[in-house]
């Protein structure tokens, strides 16, 4: 899309802190890959791609992560991250053509709310 989307020095302690404690665990307990669809994104790509207006994606605070094995492997790291992890937010997502993947946030400030919800059906 030509946008710049290269993370501000400032953001990247929110990043670190993202991989530090969500998704460097998960790749450990699986030993395998955890695929990352989207991360950090700037306010012109998150308008873009339709992203919510206050999108912790824009933080550097959230990752669209999926499995190469498929939606069973997706549930079993979601199942886990549930009763493992201190997260922000936690999200089911779907797209009306199949494809499914996790939405995980973590504030490094703040507290985190251990929120886990199943987003609504996108369509595309």
């Amino acid at each position: 899309m030509g946008i710049d989307n290269r993370v501000p020095d400032a953001l990247i302690p929110n990043l670190q802190a993202l991989c530090q404690h969500v998704l460097e665990p998960l790749r450990q307990q699986f030993k395998e890959p955890v695929f990352i669809s989207s991360g950090y994104r700037c306010p012109a790509l998150n308008s873009c791609v339709k992203g919510a207006k206050k999108s912790q994606h824009m933080k550097g605070e959230a990752a669209d992560i999926y499995s190469r094995q498929g939606s069973k492997r997706l549930r079993e790291w979601y199942l886990w991250m549930v009763d493992n992890l201190h997260f922000d937010q936690l999200i089911w997502e779907t797209r009306a053509n199949g494809s499914k993947w996790i939405h995980v946030s973590y504030k490094r400030t703040g507290g985190n709310r251990q929120q886990v919800l199943r987003g609504r059906e996108l369509r595309g």
